[in-house]
């Protein structure tokens, strides 16, 4: 029986993670059952909605997986599927080497696919970067699906929003005193303040870029009292960056930490925020959000270009950074003078690109390649 030999060592969840959730069970559903190797200091995995026939082998590094792995026999190859590119250990093998490419290669260094045998991109912003990169780009866009998890009606109250990260000794010490100073502090129920609601819900990764979007575009928001609430967790570097760029908003920016309902966060919004583009792959927050009828605000740009429709499931603006925010600014002052705020779940058809059924689509036509290359 085919297997896929899955590899996510990622200590943190995020969108990469959600989505090897929904390809396993995409795979499972063709009859090829997946090993999937984590990291074991991530203990999410299990809350995810792993395939049934999935097996989940925690390994300290890439260095424990060979052991696991079939042997290196001519002609008898297995199929090795890493989220990110493959670890390094294993790149030397005469197994099926393939990847997805979380993140887009642009800007990143080139030779990250080298020693691939094929690679998936998430939307076709990442397959034009593998491309320039020559990497063995596979010719069509993954992309993912649309499941918002949790119930939209369940309350929301505030979390920690801080990844501590335990090989750093200041974090070491956050993670320790922080929950003490918040369970003192008591744990808000989230409730919409009057007013335009804008909202992230997300990481808060560099690769977003929120303080750099934000310090220019929060003081647009505190002059025309908008409100931002921020759904996710970060870095603590990267939640005080964030926290400073936020300062004209005051009370106005409330930060809520990790939530695992992710529907009811975007139900408490009128809009989604994205981040800034060139560093996103995809944004399976943009697509979440439409399918629950929430639009979105986004920069008019790849991969955004490619999940949002103007007018239809959300607004596309001018990047921020080209014209200091003055066409967002425009936006939002159409948007409280009344401005028909769309229902992204009209867009059936462009929702439907990212079901799980069309998902499910492109991934038998990704198995039957792999099938064709391990005949081969």
């Amino acid at each position: 029986m085919m297997r896929a030999w899955q590899i996510n060592l990622q200590a943190h969840l995020g969108g990469g993670e959600v989505f090897t959730a929904f390809l396993t069970r995409a795979l499972s559903r063709l009859g090829v059952p997946s090993t999937l190797f984590v990291h074991r200091d991530a203990g999410f995995w299990r809350s995810l909605a792993l395939a049934p026939d999935n097996e989940l082998v925690p390994v300290a590094d890439a260095g424990e997986i060979a052991q696991w792995l079939p042997p290196q026999v001519p002609g008898q190859r297995a199929w090795l599927l890493s989220h990110g590119p493959l670890p390094a250990r294993l790149r030397d093998t005469v197994h099926l080497r393939t990847a997805i490419a979380h993140m887009p290669p642009q800007g990143r260094d080139p030779r990250a696919f080298e020693h691939h045998d094929l690679v998936f991109g998430v939307s076709n912003w990442v397959l034009d970067g593998l491309r320039a990169a020559q990497a063995p780009a596979w010719d069509e866009p993954l992309y993912g699906v649309a499941e918002a998890r949790g119930d939209a009606t369940a309350p929301l109250h505030a979390q920690a929003p801080y990844e501590f990260d335990p090989r750093k000794l200041r974090d070491r010490a956050l993670s320790v005193f922080h929950p003490v100073l918040s369970s003192l502090e008591g744990k808000p129920r989230f409730r919409k303040l009057p007013g335009l609601t804008l909202g992230i819900v997300s990481r808060l990764t560099p690769i977003k870029q929120f303080p750099e979007q934000f310090a220019l575009l929060a003081p647009l928001l505190a002059q025309r009292g908008v409100n931002l609430e921020i759904f996710g967790a970060g870095g603590y570097a990267s939640v005080r960056d964030l926290k400073r760029a936020l300062g004209p908003l005051g009370a106005r920016a409330r930060f809520w930490g990790h939530q695992d309902n992710v529907a009811a966060a975007y139900a408490g919004l009128d809009y989604l925020m994205t981040g800034l583009p060139e560093k996103e792959a995809l944004g399976l927050n943009v697509i979440e959000a439409q399918s629950c009828g929430l639009p979105v605000l986004a920069v008019a740009a790849p991969p955004f270009t490619e999940t949002v429709l103007e007018g239809l499931t959300g607004f596309l603006y001018r990047d921020p950074r080209q014209d200091a925010g003055a066409d967002f600014a425009r936006l939002l002052d159409a948007l409280l003078a009344g401005k028909a705020r769309p229902d992204p779940r009209r867009a059936s058809e462009h929702l439907e690109r990212f079901s799980f059924a069309q998902f499910s689509a492109r991934v038998e036509r990704l198995v039957a390649a792999i099938r064709s290359r391990l005949a081969g």
